[in-house]
């Protein structure tokens, strides 16, 4: 027989077992549908990192005042901004300072009860570098960073239950009441800015105590000169105690967790594959009835001069036919998956082209093995034996 004579004849056994063959090819869609869809949502969760960092920036480096020599607390010198502004490859630097400050809805609230919210010093020019964006209000500048003046994050906002800024918006900080000038959107690469609320430099250090020590400097970048400034940046804002300086990249931090997803999702990948090999075992299986049932329709065939080749071909055609559509509506599936929950996620749909044809080519390997020893026992079975068979 030519190959459309096979096909034929194999999609004719097929559509005479409906609801069996119906059965068989879901338990091959589901672990299609599976590895494709973790597949997918993998890629698609990359793809959002990677629009996200790319929008956000990983030029942006960081430093922190560690540990002294005695194990005490260190502190980064007054001039560390400066410092690292010198270095050629730096586009801009700003820094925060924690402050011994509180901040309250109103001056009723017992000072024990602060909700967790500190006060930082915060320099005019520090949006620019950490990526900070006002949502409501404005930015603190040259007129009133040495007023009672405080912008909120997001956090901060909320559990202070202030959602609007402007003149008659104020809580209350260190026995007085402060205005809040502006609300800043969540920030995802410097998170700490959330949930602080963030006043004046001059106004910390002339009204909230503040020592004027810097607690966290912030960087941007030449993109090609990251590695390079990362490596000299302890040294240059504390150069009497480089180690007592700590120096980080935000994006790091989002990287890793990406590379967490990616190992659950590995571990979800082979779910699918186990998924996918128990469906292959019920192709074999209903290949297997399928040549007992068929014992008679063999042994027609044979006595009317099919030979054994015919024979086995027009099974294995069966069984990489049950595969094929169980493969192809896996893939069907694992798209509607991966783009639903994309779209649920906000993130863009994208499912590799080598994980659709993959999946079915991986369905057409395991129903051509599954498949393989039902065709060759009904190819075996000897025509006298197949006819007698009531």
């Amino acid at each position: 027989m030519n190959p459309a004579d096979v096909l034929r004849v194999g999609g004719s056994g097929l559509r005479s077992r409906p609801l069996r063959v119906f059965l068989s090819a879901l338990g091959i869609a589901i672990g299609i549908a599976a590895m494709v869809g973790v597949v997918g949502i993998s890629t698609s969760s990359t793809e959002d990192l990677n629009r996200r960092l790319s929008a956000l920036g990983t030029n942006l480096l960081t430093v922190t005042p560690g540990q002294s020599f005695g194990g005490g607390a260190a502190h980064l010198p007054d001039e560390s901004v400066e410092m690292i502004g010198n270095i050629p490859e730096v586009e801009s630097v700003s820094a925060l300072g924690k402050t011994g400050a509180k901040v309250y809805r109103n001056d009723h609230i017992p000072e024990e009860e602060t909700g967790g919210l500190n006060v930082y010093a915060a320099r005019t020019d520090l949006p620019d570098t950490a990526g900070a964006e006002i949502v409501d209000g404005r930015w603190l500048n040259a007129a009133n960073q040495r007023y009672p003046a405080v912008v909120l994050g997001p956090t901060a906002a909320e559990q202070l239950g202030v959602f609007r800024a402007g003149a008659g918006t104020k809580v209350w900080m260190a026995g007085q009441w402060v205005t809040v000038v502006g609300l800043l959107a969540p920030n995802e690469l410097v998170p700490e800015l959330d949930s602080a609320a963030l006043t004046g430099w001059t106004f910390a250090e002339e009204e909230l105590g503040f020592d004027g020590y810097p607690t966290t400097v912030y960087t941007r970048v030449e993109e090609a000169a990251v590695t390079d400034v990362q490596a000299i940046l302890g040294a240059t804002a504390n150069p009497e105690n480089p180690s007592e300086a700590n120096v980080s990249r935000p994006s790091d931090v989002l990287a890793a967790k990406q590379a967490t997803d990616d190992t659950l999702s590995g571990l979800l990948l082979g779910l699918g594959a186990v998924a996918l090999l128990v469906g292959g075992v019920g192709v074999a299986n209903t290949m297997v009835i399928s040549v007992l049932e068929r014992r008679s329709e063999i042994g027609l065939r044979r006595a009317l001069g099919a030979t054994r080749g015919q024979v086995r071909n027009q099974f294995l055609c069966e069984a990489l036919l049950l595969s094929a559509l169980g493969g192809i509506g896996g893939v069907l599936l694992g798209i509607a998956v991966t783009s639903g929950y994309a779209t649920y996620q906000g993130w863009p749909s994208v499912v590799p082209v080598w994980a659709m044809a993959g999946g079915v080519g991986a369905t057409l390997v395991i129903g051509g093995l599954a498949g393989f020893y039902p065709a060759l026992r009904a190819a075996r079975l000897p025509p006298t034996e197949a006819l007698s068979t009531t």
